[in-house]
């Protein structure tokens, strides 16, 4: 009940929120961008310009004015002067302009047919940058159409073109997409992004975008359940977007704070907090805001019992939406809703009256607590089976990422948005190879081939997870892992050692098993133990990767080694040789590494003392 009661408000406040951050790209306040707009067109009406100078004043009128007719009308102009001097940029520029207008209007048709004309002329002329900003404009408008494919796919060129151009517009754009999800009630989603573009912000010391992210982070945890950690951060946003004067932004989340107060039955809060954003939007004439908050202060008085003053708010916010879209035809519409609402009222107050006369009937009574019985009950049976779906599709986000990183690394990439290379001065590394891999791919089903390395690649997932190591990737038919990582391991070699015989008797467990038609293979294994780097690579696909000559050595120690053995370096011998009989090969040349012993594991310890082969073996492997 409380996400229901919270989620009222995000849903009718999103798309405002979505644009926001656009918005104040192309403004500082409205009032100074008044004072900007009048003074320009004073300096216009009264001046004799060059070209150049008047495409300027032209061009900042219709970005600073802030009534979308006068912008429209200047629009028009810079227009006409731009084709007549054959000028590209103020062309554009009035596209741009056209568009952000028709969509403070309201008209979103008439705004993208404007934005659209817009990218032709900056592609045109190659600014990038520009480029990036209309495709966000574009995205903007398919959210006030709830069209989410059309969305993301602007959403994305913009970010793509933005990576490598420019760090503010980058953020501001993971930002807003981060919104979208939220939108789409994905909250881990929108914080993984938020993670990422906040850092970026206060880096570049931006302030007020910063201040956004906060509020954005507080309306996720809001989504989640966990008001406390919304409170904070919605409080922190508040604080900033006060002291810079964007009082469009305090209005917006001062409703947020007020649904988080419904949402824990503080009624008092949540009343103070809707008409303190009230008293706010109406001294600056902000009507979008004065209209939902209007509609947030009809639901309050309706969950309180005052019904009268319920409708009484929820007639302002019709007379306030209707000004704001401006549109003729949705009178009717809003004769035909308060007229619903009336109704509804008169069934509520005569509802009450009624359960003051039937309390006394017993047989009533009992009748209503039946029904009231049964709807809970169907209730709770509803938010059972929701909470099901949630934590379901929760837990299968999860174990996507946990799939492609560990889990400690996973937290702190999700906490931080990024992921600090760590320096492991003790892990063992195994590699295995399936000999004559190239060969059986020429003569099998591809199908059946992929099908076959997926068992015993399953089969090693699930015994490495017995012995806690951690799998780093796989590289065509090798297999790749480690121990010792990303949490130290007590005795990491000897558990590696018991894992590569586990997978060497998986392997002649299937070629016992293999149907006719299916391939059957031979596997070596090659083990080396010692230090390693470890990180995320990749910022859109993440991948868990080690580095050093360890890993190196480790590789080479698999291609050194024979069908069915398991080969490891001096290192690692050292560490199990007090479990592990081990049979000393010799010394054999490495590239890059000169001369170095190697053994083979026999199994576990007997008396016997390990013995070394003949010269003729290290001569073959050395060359």
């Amino acid at each position: 009940m409380r996400q229901e009661h919270l989620l009222s408000f995000c849903s009718r406040a999103r798309i405002f929120r979505f644009l926001l951050l656009f918005l104040f790209l192309c403004q500082v306040s409205f009032s100074q961008n008044k004072k900007i707009a009048d003074s320009l067109v004073l300096v216009y009406e009264i001046g004799d310009y060059e070209d150049d100078e008047l495409i300027s004043i032209l061009s900042t009128i219709a970005a600073k004015s802030p009534d979308p007719d006068q912008s429209l009308l200047y629009s028009e102009i810079l227009l006409k002067k731009s084709l007549e001097i054959d000028s590209t940029m103020g062309v554009y520029r009035a596209y741009l302009q056209q568009g952000n207008a028709y969509e403070t209007k309201g008209d979103l048709s008439e705004s993208l047919n404007s934005y659209f004309k817009a990218v032709d002329q900056i592609t045109t002329i190659g600014n990038k940058k520009e480029l990036a900003k209309t495709y966000i404009a574009i995205a903007g408008v398919y959210a006030g159409m709830d069209n989410r494919m059309n969305l993301i796919e602007y959403y994305s060129n913009a970010i793509d073109i933005l990576k490598n151009v420019d760090q503010t517009y980058y953020a501001i754009s993971m930002e807003n997409l981060g919104d979208v999800y939220l939108t789409w009630q994905q909250p881990d989603s929108a914080l993984l992004l938020f993670a990422r573009s906040g850092p970026i912000f206060e880096e570049l010391g931006e302030q007020t975008y910063l201040a956004y992210n906060k509020g954005n982070k507080g309306l996720a945890y809001a989504q989640k359940g966990q008001y406390k950690k919304a409170e904070s951060f919605i409080g922190e946003a508040i604080k900033i977007h006060e002291e810079v004067g964007n009082y469009r932004a305090v209005s917006v989340y001062l409703t947020g704070m007020s649904d988080i107060y419904a949402a824990n039955n503080d009624w008092d809060s949540a009343f103070n907090s809707s008409l303190r954003a009230l008293k706010m939007a109406q001294n600056y004439g902000l009507k979008a805001e004065i209209s939902l908050i209007y509609l947030k202060l009809s639901e309050l008085f309706e969950k309180t019992g005052y019904y009268s003053a319920s409708l009484k708010y929820y007639r302002n916010h019709i007379a306030y939406r209707d000004s704001v879209q401006n549109i003729s035809e949705v009178q009717e519409m809003a004769n035909n809703e308060l007229a619903r609402k009336q109704i509804e009222v008169d069934l509520l107050n005569q509802r009450r009256k009624t359960q003051r006369i039937i309390v006394f009937a017993t047989a009533i009574a009992l009748f209503l607590i039946l029904l009231l019985a049964i709807a809970l009950y169907r209730r709770n049976i509803y938010i059972k089976r929701t909470n099901a779906v949630i934590e379901k599709e929760k837990e299968r986000s999860e174990k996507l990422l946990l799939n492609i990183l560990p889990e400690k690394t996973a937290n702190e990439l999700k906490e931080f948005g990024k992921v600090k290379a760590n320096k492991f001065e003790s892990v063992s590394v195994l590699f295995t190879d399936f000999i004559s891999f190239t060969a059986h791919s020429e003569r099998t089903d591809p199908e059946l081939l992929v099908n076959s390395i997926s068992v015993y690649f399953g089969a090693f997932d699930d015994i490495i997870e017995k012995y806690g190591l951690e799998k780093i990737k796989t590289i065509g038919d090798s297999y790749m892992c480690a121990g010792g990582l990303p949490e130290p391991l007590e005795n990491h070699a000897v558990k590696m050692i018991k894992a590569a015989f586990e997978f060497l008797a998986f392997v002649e467990e299937m070629k016992l098993k293999r149907k006719d038609g299916e391939p059957s293979f031979e596997m070596r294994v090659g083990i080396n133990t010692g230090p390693v780097v470890a990180g995320v690579v990749g910022h859109d696909k993440f991948s868990y990767d080690i580095w050093g000559d360890t890993v190196n050595v480790a590789a080479r120690m698999e291609q050194m080694s024979v069908a069915g053995k398991i080969n490891i370096s001096e290192s690692t011998y050292e560490l199990i040789r007090e479990e592990f009989e081990c049979e000393l090969r010799g010394e054999f040349e490495v590239r890059n590494r000169g001369k170095m012993k190697m053994y083979f594991v026999k199994g576990k310890l007997k008396k016997s003392r390990p013995t070394v082969l003949s010269g003729s073996e290290s001569d073959r492997y050395s060359n």
